[in-house]
């Protein structure tokens, strides 16, 4: 997903310096205010919390979300998760 960086020192030290500064004194005057929500996606934001865990798989599934490259437990996750979805609701909560 998110492919986020370390902070440089100096974006550190920004950061740090911001952080410790009252709401007040911090200029907001180049950010509009949001007065419109009807774009707004709950839960955009929300990562669900992962386990490690030993799986056994035929082969031939494996192989072919391998053969996508990096990412294949990333797919293999949403295809579960779809399923989940489409089957939520039909005695298996």
């Amino acid at each position: 997903m998110a492919n986020t960086r370390k902070l440089t020192t100096e974006e550190q030290a920004a950061r740090d310096v911001v952080a410790a500064m009252p709401d007040s004194e911090i200029d907001t005057s180049d950010m509009p205010e949001v007065t419109d929500w009807s774009g707004a996606v709950r839960g955009g934001l929300y990562r669900p919390v992962k386990r490690l865990t030993s799986l056994r798989l035929d082969a031939d599934v494996l192989e072919w979300f391998k053969r996508g490259g990096e990412g294949y437990q990333t797919r293999i996750n949403a295809a579960l998760r779809e399923y989940v979805e489409r089957h939520r609701g039909r005695g298996v909560d």
